[in-house]
């Protein structure tokens, strides 16, 4: 059963609110979360199909192996976890698991799913106020990103205020002020070109004195290659810290799934940079190498905690490694 989104927020308290039941069942009965998944990931999936249809299963010898790990790899799951999920694999043939297709299959789904990163994969907003930090490079999603999460915060009954510290590009300002008439939700902003330090620390000021639960910080797209912006972002966390000591309760970083590897190397820097605690992962529906979601995971130990495929409000959605393995690889 896919994970809703009352399961992914640590620190509601008791049942979801009707409103968010009601939500949920909308966006089932509009089709359903799991059917969109898979027509999300229908690119990953038919190209990865294609070329594992072509291995023959009767004589599992090295040329099987060597084709499964350019398989993999060419859908971006990353080197280092190719290697380890082709090793699983092998031991599983030698055991006498896989003598056929659907055997590979199951082999090879539950291998994905155990190499997602163990950690917590909630997003927390246990806190008074919450302070969540969006981040990442230009063209992710992230404003987008953090309306739709605004949004569900507010059916579970939380109240959110968002900062407009994308102070760089006046039309991100404009953006995250529609985002926040579309949600009906507070935005704190000043003019294009001011200090994004200053913008966070008006909207934790705003936050306290109103009693809001979760303030959500956009931040300016920034090339991990851009060493006065990442210092920019650094700075923004530290103003963070200074007034709420545990704070950014999360470091939410947004990555384009069609980037591939270059997505890799974006959550390393960044991760580098402000400690980031998960990562949203979108245009998966976009890509035919899906495979870029157990890179990340796997090789930086980073859960992947909401994906989106596609620009309706459901989808954007919690993220579980099961659906995702059978999304990618069931016919």
């Amino acid at each position: 059963m896919a994970k809703t989104w009352h399961e992914v927020f640590k620190g509601l308290e008791g049942e979801a609110p009707a409103a968010a039941v009601e939500e949920e069942a909308a966006g089932g009965r509009k089709g359903g979360w799991l059917r969109r998944l898979r027509e999300g990931l229908s690119k990953s999936r038919q190209t990865m199909q294609q070329q594992l249809s072509a291995i023959m299963f009767d004589k599992l010898d090295a040329d099987v192996w060597e084709q499964i790990e350019e398989t993999l790899i060419f859908a971006d799951c990353g080197v280092a976890s190719t290697v380890e999920i082709v090793d699983r694999l092998e031991t599983a043939a030698n055991e006498g698991r896989i003598s056929d297709r659907e055997q590979f299959n199951h082999e090879l789904e539950q291998a994905l799913v155990d190499m997602f990163a163990a950690g917590d994969d909630r997003i927390d907003v246990s806190h008074q106020p919450s302070i969540i930090l969006i981040v990442g490079v230009n063209g992710t999603g992230k404003t987008t990103t953090i309306g739709k999460i605004a949004h569900h915060l507010k059916r579970e009954g939380k109240s959110v205020l968002l900062a407009a510290g994308d102070t760089f590009r006046a039309a991100a300002i404009e953006q995250l002020m529609e985002w926040g008439k579309r949600v009906d939700v507070p935005v704190i902003r000043q003019e294009h070109g001011s200090d994004p330090g200053a913008v966070v620390f008006d909207a934790i000021a705003a936050a306290r004195a109103r009693g809001i639960d979760v303030v959500i910080v956009d931040t300016a797209g920034r090339l991990h290659t851009q060493v006065p912006l990442m210092e920019e972002l650094k700075k923004i966390h530290r103003v963070i810290a200074k007034q709420v000591p545990d704070a950014p309760h999360e470091v939410l970083l947004t990555v384009d799934a069609t980037t591939g590897q270059n997505g890799l190397i974006q959550a390393r820097l960044f991760g580098q940079a402000v400690d980031v605690s998960g990562v949203i992962l979108t245009k998966l529906d976009g890509t035919a190498k899906g495979g870029i979601a157990v890179a990340i995971s796997h090789e930086l130990g980073l859960a992947v905690k909401l994906i989106g495929v596609g620009e309706q409000m459901e989808d954007l959605r919690p993220f579980d490694p099961l659906d995702f393995a059978r999304a990618l690889l069931e016919e």
